[in-house]
């Protein structure tokens, strides 16, 4: 734990080039943590790898556990997922605005075991954020959770995610991408075939989908090849959001906090990869001390 303050004080100083504003929302008595600042400790957490809140608190330098308590900070924290978010759409607009190529493609999010499905009360509060049962054809797994869905660039940099639950087919999220996404060439795997939705992005949006086609459909030719090897790039940033942010892990009893971690474990990485291209590294390599 002795890096957490200076990498908290680092990702601060990016998180202040992007936004001049504190993020303060309307209170009687004003917080000694800005929210700006809260934000760059929940980063600094994931970035560290450690996912427990009693666990952070425990090691928390003086400078920044006298400024906050533990129930605090999770509240809070929950209440700054739009905040988040919006950092995240800044940064991938600095990274994105000249791409023309994107690549599309989901993962399955568990929030418990299937044994557990019927007793299981986590992110239940509302109706229409409910996890239900999927299955997910890549890893030939039934899972009981969520899906995420996100759009990223050649480089590796995600441009639109959104989380659904678990039964909600893939091809569904293409229906949103055309108010995201213009003029650019989409790549997907066989689970976003659909003559029907490829015409509709090509006329309301430009967005021409490319996906390989069945062995068994007329007219079968083999993908060009650059674009099945394109499409690798989005796989290798899921298992790096498993392996090192551990994205699959949840300790989250709500919706809101379960959307909140996954927003703050991509905020990080897409934070890690502006703090490797200003000092001349590969984005993608995010195992790196970044102070």
């Amino acid at each position: 734990m002795n890096n957490l303050l200076a990498n908290y004080e680092r990702i601060l100083e990016v998180l202040r080039k992007i936004s001049t504003d504190t993020l303060l929302i309307y209170q009687r008595r004003r917080p000694k943590l800005f929210n700006l600042e809260l934000i760059s400790l929940v980063l600094t957490a994931e970035f560290m790898g450690i996912d427990s809140e009693n666990h952070l608190f425990r090691n928390l330098p003086k400078a920044l556990s006298c400024k906050i308590e533990r129930s605090i900070y999770n509240r809070r924290k929950r209440r700054l997922s739009e905040q988040i978010n919006s950092i995240r759409l800044k940064l991938a607009k600095e990274f994105n605005e000249f791409e023309n190529c994107f690549i599309v493609d989901s993962m399955p999010l568990e929030v418990c075991k299937i044994a557990r499905i019927n007793r299981s009360k986590i992110c239940k509060e509302h109706q229409y954020s409910a996890p239900n049962r999927g299955f997910c054809a890549s890893q030939q797994m039934s899972f009981y959770g969520y899906k995420l869905h996100a759009v990223c660039s050649l480089n590796g940099v995600f441009q639109s995610i959104d989380i659904s639950p678990a039964s909600v087919h893939d091809i569904h999220f293409l229906k949103d991408i055309k108010s995201q996404l213009s003029d650019c060439v989409l790549l997907g795997d066989r689970g976003y075939l659909s003559q029907t939705i490829q015409i509709d992005l090509f006329n309301e949006a430009n967005i021409r989908l490319e996906t390989p086609k069945r062995s068994n459909q007329k007219e079968y030719k083999p993908q060009f090849y650059p674009f099945k090897k394109y499409r690798k790039r989005i796989e290798t940033l899921f298992s790096q959001l498993c392996d090192q942010f551990m994205i699959r892990r949840n300790y989250a009893k709500t919706f809101e906090g379960f959307k909140t971690r996954i927003l703050s474990k991509i905020l990080t990485l897409t934070i890690i990869q502006s703090i490797n291209r200003n000092q001349n590294r590969n984005i993608n390599n995010l195992k790196i001390n970044i102070t």
